[in-house]
């Protein structure tokens, strides 16, 4: 634990991260907020079901883009715009709920779009802000794996809120990203960074044939994790417990925290792009019994299982990122992860659906096995991609950082 207790020593380290993860609870409220308050307007479940999809790849389509807005102006002028665009968003559609049906649609995808990158700025901002790779790995580790926490506390701000009425849910959701943004945005590193120049073409860090390789399997595995978002509630349905779903998920969630945890609590020997496949191989073994469904208790402990390698795979993932990313594209890197993941969790929704209309449970579930199987597979197709150059784009923005300050 002696790598975490370094890292939150070290100064705005408590402040990033604290205030990342509060401006990122919209990203585990937004699609719920919608859903609920589509619902109490009196909108059907396919149309509540379709804003919150819209919802999450308006979040897809516009982190890269605001990434690479940050790579190029600083991440102040980009986070605090975003926010107060996005909380625009959802209070629109708190006003007009899902009639007129346009305008609804307006507001969910503005404030998707426009949702701050706040997770791709944190993650750009580690290497000049803490001090050496293993305080920077811990940092990975621990940023993965309190994510988790988002998915499991977001909801359960939303249903308070909606106890009050829907349309106070959706403005909490609003209010909370700006509040995260602020913290971070107005901190000394945030406002400081800048990225490094960058070559003059529409690709970015896409032209890296490694980083193309290591987003196709990240979204294989977020196949997985949509998969089983909704295979939960299949299974919950089944059983005829409303509250198996979420026992599932927090199972799931506690065991990614408890990985990510241990992963980042000490230094692993050797280099990230030989562990990751090892790592993937753990995770798509996890979801593979999931196809199993047997009863709550011992599902629990599967789902448990499933989530333990999760974070360390994005942990290792983000180390990656930073050293395939081209100079001047750190920032829009990490933020098509985000996309990455985040459009496979929208692929994986489907294929889960289209498993329970075939199959059952098990099919619903047997989804998560293959998005897993697929990650593992496509990395080691392209083992050779993720080999990384000497340079690395964070450290090099980190000494622009550096002598900015």
């Amino acid at each position: 634990m002696r790598a975490y207790v370094e890292f939150l020593r070290r100064p705005y380290a408590g402040r990033l991260l604290g205030g990342t993860l509060l401006g990122r609870l919209p990203n585990g409220m937004g699609m719920l907020a919608v859903v609920l308050h589509v619902r109490a307007d009196d909108g059907g479940y396919p149309l509540a079901g379709a804003l919150a999809a819209l919802l999450g790849l308006s979040m897809a389509a516009g982190q890269p883009v605001l990434g690479r807005a940050m790579d190029r102006y600083g991440q102040s002028r980009v986070l605090l715009p975003s926010a107060l665009a996005s909380a625009v968003g959802f209070t629109l559609l708190a006003a007009v709920g899902a009639d007129p049906l346009p305008v609804a649609v307006a507001a969910v995808v503005g404030a998707g779009i426009t949702t701050p990158p706040l997770e791709a700025g944190l993650r750009a901002l580690w290497p000049a802000v803490l001090d050496g790779p293993e305080q920077v790995q811990a940092a990975y580790a621990l940023d993965a794996a309190a994510q988790e926490i988002l998915f499991t506390v977001g909801p359960l701000l939303v249903v308070a809120a909606a106890a009050v009425n829907t349309e106070t849910a959706l403005l909490l959701t609003g209010v909370l990203g700006i509040a995260g943004t602020l913290v971070v945005a107005l901190s000394g590193p945030s406002r400081q960074w800048r990225g490094e120049p960058r070559a003059a073409d529409w690709a970015g860090p896409l032209r890296s044939p490694g980083l193309r390789l290591l987003l196709g399997s990240l979204a294989c595995a977020g196949i997985a994790l949509g998969v089983y978002a909704v295979a939960v509630v299949a299974y919950a349905e089944r059983l005829g417990s409303d509250l198996a779903s979420g026992v599932l998920l927090a199972s799931m969630s506690g065991g990614a925290l408890a990985g990510g945890i241990v992963y980042g609590a000490r230094p692993w020997a050797g280099e990230p792009h030989r562990r990751l496949p090892w790592l993937l191989a753990a995770l798509a073994a996890g979801y593979v019994p999931l196809v199993l469904a047997p009863g709550l208790a011992v599902m629990s402990v599967l789902a448990f299982i499933s989530g333990v390698f999760l974070a360390p795979v994005l942990a290792c993932s983000f180390t990656l990122v930073d050293r395939l990313a081209p100079s001047g594209t750190v920032t829009e890197a990490f933020a098509w992860v985000v996309a990455a993941v985040g459009a496979g969790g929208s692929l994986g929704s489907a294929i889960s659906g289209l498993g329970q209309d075939l199959a059952g449970v098990p099919g619903a579930f047997a989804g998560a096995g293959i998005g897993g199987v697929l990650a593992l597979l496509l990395c080691l197709a392209g083992a050779r991609l993720l080999r990384p150059g000497p340079a690395s784009s964070a450290l090099a923005e980190s000494a622009a950082y550096a002598n900015d300050a």
